[in-house]
């Protein structure tokens, strides 16, 4: 993730370098159960309306959450398809508070009503996220489901109601990329603590609806607008979180903004973003299924490092025995093609590396997703991987 808000303050108020902090354990990602009542258009986990057998019981989440809590893992974020479908999942919440886990909830917001919002209250999460992909009839066409926008946006409503810490999550495709400034005024109108922005990422859904990935200029005039917004809340004192995810490519390109806007700030952000550096999918960021097989991230449900039931996570996120695992792990990645050659590599990691394989089979070829010029990163003119609609790809070799 890229926390723009973050280095907004930087440029308003700068702070030390200060030593490079290695967080204790993985923000584990954790898709309690794969149903959910919608069937979203982007949907990485393919969650419907129905059960799924073998998904993990509560006793097996206690255990599991053990192990996690002795890995030193800081933050969980519970996850569905929709979690409050799952009937255990405040039990699961309460005790994972107990526990000293960071706990946010991932919902669409259409299940959060009169009958739940008090046992959300007391299970005290530090933050719950609901998705709005756009305002009223561009989000119910996202989410497959006339009236879905304003489920969701009373939902969000009964939250701030009770004090419950909330936030926006938006995924912009070419379909509601127009949607993005009212999005924005919604937050704000709202009084909405946080917004997360998504680039769209290959992976369930997602990868079979890839040809609707917002152009490379939608998503530099979308970056633009963010990195002003944020700007224009730090200056009139509005304590809102912005961030993105799935393209690190976002870093580079916010230096090129402090460059062009705050040039005596630019050689410390630039500081800042190497020190953060980049993308930590299998590093600083995982993922456990509703079945307890362990990922990478959330976009790699098509490859699977091992199971909780078998074995611990951490002895699975520990094993560099996979290569693909191991390669993660490995700074600098072994990445390929334009991300080989990048002046930013440090800076972005090598950006998404799901894009990359989902196109060519080949999870260290360049990034399709990066929406930087060849001029701007600094390698010669040539051919780029091209993002070409879904087809089914060969096993790789």
């Amino acid at each position: 993730m890229f926390r723009i808000s973050s280095y907004i303050r930087e440029i308003a108020a700068p702070t030390p370098l200060g030593p490079r902090r290695h967080p204790p354990g993985p923000v584990v990602i954790w898709n309690l159960i794969r149903r959910c009542n919608l069937t979203c258009k982007h949907c990485y986990s393919i969650s419907a309306d129905k059960d799924f057998a073998g998904e993990l019981g509560t006793d097996e989440v206690f255990t599991v959450m053990d192990d996690l809590k002795g890995f030193r893992v800081p933050v969980l974020i519970l996850s569905g398809g929709e979690p409050l479908l799952r009937p255990d999942i405040f039990e699961i919440a309460s005790r994972a508070k107990k526990m000293g886990f960071y706990v946010g909830l991932s919902s669409n917001g259409t299940l959060i009503d009169k009958s739940n919002i008090d046992a959300i209250a007391a299970a005290d999460f530090d933050y719950v996220g609901v998705s709005i992909d756009g305002i009223r009839d561009t989000h119910d066409k996202f989410r497959r489901l006339d009236g879905a926008f304003d489920r969701s946006l009373a939902g969000l409503r009964l939250c701030r109601e009770l004090g419950v810490k909330v936030g926006v999550r938006y995924t912009m495709t070419q379909d509601n990329a127009a949607d993005l400034p009212g999005v924005l005024q919604l937050v704000e109108d709202e009084g909405i603590d946080r917004f997360y922005f998504s680039h769209l990422n290959y992976a369930g859904r997602g990868n079979k609806n890839r040809a609707d990935d917002a152009h490379h200029i939608l998503t530099r005039d979308a970056m633009e607008l963010l990195f002003e917004t944020a700007w224009d809340c730090e200056q009139r004192g509005l304590d809102k979180d912005f961030t993105t995810g799935n393209n690190d490519a976002d870093g580079p390109f916010f230096l090129q903004w402090v460059q062009r806007r705050f040039p005596n700030r630019a050689a410390h952000i630039e500081a800042k973003l190497r020190q953060w550096g980049g993308n930590s999918s299998g590093v600083n960021v995982a993922n456990i299924d509703n079945l307890g097989n362990v990922h990478p991230d959330t976009m790699w449900w098509h490859h699977t490092l091992g199971n909780v039931r078998e074995r611990a996570f951490s002895e699975i996120w520990t094993d560099l025995s996979d290569p693909l695992m191991a390669g993660l792990k490995q700074s600098p990645r072994p990445v390929k093609g334009r991300c080989a050659e990048c002046r930013h590599l440090a800076m972005c990691n090598g950006n998404t590396r799901v894009r990359a394989q989902q196109l060519t089979n080949d999870p260290w070829q360049e990034d399709p997703g990066c929406y930087l010029t060849n001029a701007e990163i600094g390698v010669a003119d040539g051919d780029r991987l091209e993002v070409k609609p879904w087809v089914r790809l060969a096993p790789a070799a």
